[in-house]
């Protein structure tokens, strides 16, 4: 009897991948997934938890102008190592609330995939081919690590700065040309790293930022270290002290290898339309629905009952009364309160009014409830279902099966475009014209024989 090794056979797909085994709607889907990450990691710029680390990466690095780094930190316009450029662009990425989330996992890849996939490719001069490929390999290893890991996880653990650990060792592996048994290593000293654990939202603390800088940053040093021989543990997953065993009472070993080569979990990846947590997603759109179709305005509505599946009640329960602009992002109430009123919950409308009486009246109006049908079909779907009771008596219902940015419901490239551009345009982060460059570059990145930088004044830091 043999015993299957799931570990190694994750590592020796993501070590063996080749561009040839991609499917073409994949690399494009990768693509689309690179802008819209760039558009969030500009995002980043002025937000403090993100100027924090930024500066402390740089002041890390030990470099001058003189004596400049091979890796973009994005936000900056100065270059480091990649080690502390992954963890600053990673950081980056996760503040506005607006990087992609794969459903079945709970898993936000971008955030430290590209980050951490961007700085070695820089460093190491590789092609826009090659980056996109490990992209696939990061996406790949992290979604599955992360559907693994199931919904007792996700309860505690934010599965970003967990799974993202070896997301981002397996896209900078790929890039090194690691050999599987030295990939096997890399995500065995990746799981060693895994961290990330909830509470940070019960006191608006800055947390959230540091998961990604974390996972993004120990990913790829896991995959430089193995290179150089560093051994880590070869069953990190599934062994008996391994990943399940501590953070997880429901672990299904068969997810780490479903399918793999032939379901491409990447494309299931979904955009986020709004500036929020993905859990507010689906009710947004429901009562969105319901107001359009009626003619409503905030006024008629007496109050809004959400149907939810309990890992929104984990994660969005405590929030009850949003301090910050990013706390309030983890407010079920607060984001119904801003699509009611401006139709959008955008950047803009979170900074602008998340405090706001009007907003935090309605925000009180809003509740949570387990519905038994959105909850049996989460993660792998997130259904949005809403009762809007009115101030005349009616009560009207609401369902979005689809939220906008699912894969049945996606975004356009140009949608994308104009996404990346609204984000940086909000933080000042890149002007117009050096985001139109940046981003025609990122949709042509196949024919980029080496990676340089993204913003021309990186280059002059």
């Amino acid at each position: 009897m043999t015993t299957q090794h799931l570990s190694r056979e994750l590592a020796s797909f993501a070590a063996n991948l080749q561009a040839a085994d991609i499917p073409a709607d994949v690399m494009n889907r990768a693509e689309d997934l690179l802008v819209d990450w760039f558009g969030s990691a500009i995002a980043g710029k002025g937000s403090r938890p993100v100027e924090l680390i930024t500066q402390f990466a740089q002041n890390m690095g030990g470099f001058d102008a003189e004596h400049s780094g091979p890796s973009e930190i994005l936000v900056s316009r100065k270059t480091s190592s990649p080690f502390l450029a992954a963890m600053a662009n990673a950081a980056a990425s996760h503040v506005a609330e607006q990087d992609d989330v794969h459903n079945g996992s709970v898993f936000h890849p971008a955030t430290v995939v590209f980050p951490s996939a961007l700085a070695c490719a820089q460093a190491i001069g590789a092609s826009g081919e090659d980056l996109l490929v490990a992209a696939v390999a990061g996406y790949e290893v992290g979604i599955r690590v992360g559907e693994f890991l199931g919904r007792s996880h996700y309860k505690v653990f934010h599965t970003t700065g967990t799974a993202g650990t070896l997301a981002a060792a397996a896209a900078v592996g790929r890039l090194l040309k690691l050999k599987p048994e030295q990939m096997l290593h890399a995500l065995g000293s990746a799981g060693t790293q895994s961290a990330g654990l909830w509470e940070f939202l019960r006191d608006a603390a800055d947390s959230k930022q540091l998961h990604t800088a974390h996972a993004a940053s120990a990913g790829l040093m896991s995959a430089y270290i193995a290179q150089t021989g560093f051994t880590g543990a070869e069953h990190i997953l599934e062994g008996k002290q391994g990943l399940a065993a501590g953070m997880s009472s429901d672990s299904d070993p068969s997810r780490l290898v479903d399918r793999l080569g032939s379901r491409w979990a990447l494309a299931e990846t979904s955009f986020k339309y709004y500036a929020s947590c993905r859990h507010t997603h689906p009710a947004a759109d429901a009562l969105l629905q319901v107001m359009l179709a009626n003619n409503l305005s905030p006024k008629d509505i007496a109050k809004v009952e959400t149907l939810v599946h309990q890992g929104a009640i984990d994660v969005l329960g405590p929030v009850t009364d949003p301090a910050t602009v990013h706390q309030s992002k983890f407010s079920m109430g607060t984001v119904l309160a801003l699509v009611a009123h401006y139709q959008f919950a955008g950047l803009q409308e979170f900074d602008q009014h998340f405090h706001d009486d009007e907003i935090c009246a309605f925000r009180e109006r809003v509740s949570m409830t387990l519905d038994p049908e959105v909850d049996g079909a989460y993660p792998q779907r997130w259904i949005g279902k809403v009762k809007v009771y009115l101030n005349n008596g009616q009560i009207l219902d609401g369902r979005v099966d689809e939220p906008k940015g699912d894969p049945g419901n996606t975004l356009s490239r140009a949608e994308i475009t104009d996404k990346a551009m609204r984000l940086a345009a909000f933080s000042s982060g890149a002007s117009p014209a050096e985001m139109s460059k940046a981003i025609d570059l990122l949709w042509n990145i196949r024919k980029q024989a080496k990676i340089g930088f993204l913003l021309s004044s990186a280059s002059a830091a």
